[in-house]
């Protein structure tokens, strides 16, 4: 049975403010870091490995974090999220989002249904739509091949798969599984459609429009564009549109769809990557095959964050650290920095997965807390960020963790060497530095050369990002964020935050306004 307590009350979380703060640039220097680097590092799924020698923490923060980790009941909750307990108090909703890649403990049945049995069999539908499309079974009214795919969503309809489309897009290439090229729509602001309908060939797209209520604004908006385009070209829209959307929803049963795809309530919006959202979309640009494979690795990192074992946990180690850093250190932010271009969009995606999943003041029964929750998290793939932020990073008056991803491999295959090193290796070479430089830095008698240190970093490795490592690699980062809610004690699963600004614009649109309401809308010409 679990207890849903808040962090100050835990006695364990009392221990972990009185424990000694590390010196961090004393213990990452010489041979003291060295031995750091080696023994602060546990193995994830998929070959990935979490080291965070470069975090202040030593044996003592590790023990009084396993304690916390043991008092607030983390390993316990999430068997109870798993196991089909209604999580999500906000909206009376269990929370299923990774049922949709592996089973991790019992059946669980809702709306009358087995909901791993739903999941699958709605993966076995996009498998078989997508496979069509792929043979020409299913084509346009000319009878040839769609190339292209257009996702039309926003936010966790749209960042996730994104993310996970440009992660694997030159991995696909490489091994010859790139099937459909895609593209995507999310932004109401009439340019972004525009731009991307007028950089493909409408007649041989399909448009998967993601919506669970079926009722999202900008993308119903967004669809209207697309539909208009399709038919200035002659085209028929039902022909080059499917959608991913409840069952419950206008868009279920709607003709102008060619398929239908379903999710339900139990799969948040920015947990919905490994659903029918990201299902669809990547099984037809890269087939069925390699979506199978990144589901995999998400849920063999799933499996990982079972274990109660702090230390063998990483997702769970990152999180209580995260935690530590947060509200015993007094760190606002924490930046994303993947030393992978394929990773480009992954900072956006982990920037709405965890701010709007607790970004939250008060707890899961809608007390105020008396403590900080959720980091402003933000990050572009090194090196950009080194020439664009990380002046900030290295000498600002606020301390930044950071969270460093990086690659053995490239994932092109093909390489250049200049100067006795390849590409890769300087790409590589870079991180590294970058992570001793933010930990020990530098002395010098002139205060604008001088680096203090001390500034905080983990880093996940890698042989190559594949669909297998994407897959943990987004589980891990999931898992992450479900921790630090459940230590924090407030509902990661909500977003009531989004909602307010939502029914504002729509009184805008109906011009029921009044006070500053009237006059900005004014300003805009609304």
């Amino acid at each position: 049975m679990v207890t849903w307590k808040n962090l100050d009350t835990l006695a364990s979380y009392q221990e972990l403010e009185k424990a000694e703060k590390v010196n961090l640039a004393a213990v990452m220097t010489g041979e003291n870091g060295a031995e750091r680097v080696k023994k602060y590092s546990v193995p994830m799924a998929e070959g990935l490995v979490y080291n965070y020698a470069a975090k202040r923490v030593d044996d003592d923060v590790l023990a009084a974090l396993a304690k916390l980790a043991e008092e607030a009941q983390l390993v316990d909750k999430y068997e109870a999220l798993y196991n089909g307990e209604v999580i999500n108090t906000g909206e009376k909703r269990l929370v299923l989002h990774q049922m949709t890649r592996g089973q991790l403990g019992d059946a669980v049945m809702a709306d009358g249904v087995n909901k791993r049995d739903f999941y699958v069999g709605e993966q076995k539908k996009i498998a078989e739509f997508a496979e069509k499309v792929h043979s020409g079974e299913i084509a346009n009214a000319a009878g040839e091949k769609f190339t292209t795919v257009v996702q039309i969503g926003i936010g966790g309809s749209d960042l996730g798969p994104r993310a996970i489309y440009l992660a694997l897009e030159n991995w696909a290439k490489k091994n010859d599984t790139l099937k459909m090229e895609a593209k995507f729509i999310s932004n109401v602001d009439p340019d972004d459609a525009a731009a991307v309908l007028n950089s493909i060939d409408v007649a041989h797209s399909l448009f998967v429009l993601v919506s669970k209520s079926g009722t999202t604004l900008e993308t119903l908006t967004n669809e209207s564009f697309v539909k208009d385009a399709l038919k200035n070209a002659g085209l028929d829209a039902s022909k080059h549109m499917v959608a991913v959307t409840s069952e419950t929803s206008p868009l279920a049963k709607s003709a102008d769809y060619l398929a239908a795809f379903f999710m339900d309530d139990y799969i948040g919006g920015r947990f919905s990557s490994t659903s029918g959202v990201g299902g669809a979309v990547l099984s037809l640009a890269f087939g069925p095959e390699v979506f199978a494979q990144f589901l995999d690795g998400a849920a063999k990192a799933d499996e990982t964050a079972k274990n109660k074992d702090l230390l063998q946990n990483p997702a769970m180690l990152d999180a209580l650290i995260g935690v530590y850093e947060r509200n015993v250190l007094g760190h606002l932010c924490t930046a994303v920095l993947p030393y992978s271009q394929a990773l480009s969009r992954f900072p956006a995606h982990l920037q709405q997965l965890d701010m709007e999943s607790n970004g939250k003041s008060v707890n899961r029964f809608g007390e105020p807390i008396n403590y900080v929750t959720g980091p402003v998290i933000f990050g572009e793939p090194g090196t950009n960020g080194q020439h664009s932020f990380y002046q900030l990073l290295h000498q600002g008056t606020d301390i930044v963790p950071l969270q460093f991803i990086g690659f053995k491999n490239n994932q092109c295959g093909s390489d250049v060497v200049i100067e006795d090193s390849t590409s890769q290796q300087k790409l590589c070479a870079n991180v590294v530095a970058q992570i001793v430089a933010f930990a020990c830095g530098k002395d010098d008698a002139d205060q604008n050369k001088k680096f203090e240190g001390g500034r905080p970093s983990s880093i996940i490795v890698g042989d190559q990002l594949t669909p297998g490592s994407m897959g943990a690699l987004l589980s891990h980062f999931e898992n992450k964020i479900m921790f630090q809610g459940f230590a924090w004690n407030v509902n990661s699963f909500d977003q009531e935050g989004v909602q307010l600004g939502k029914v504002l614009a729509k009184r805008v649109l109906a011009h029921e306004t009044d006070g500053a309401l009237k006059v900005y809308s004014d300003l805009l010409n609304i």
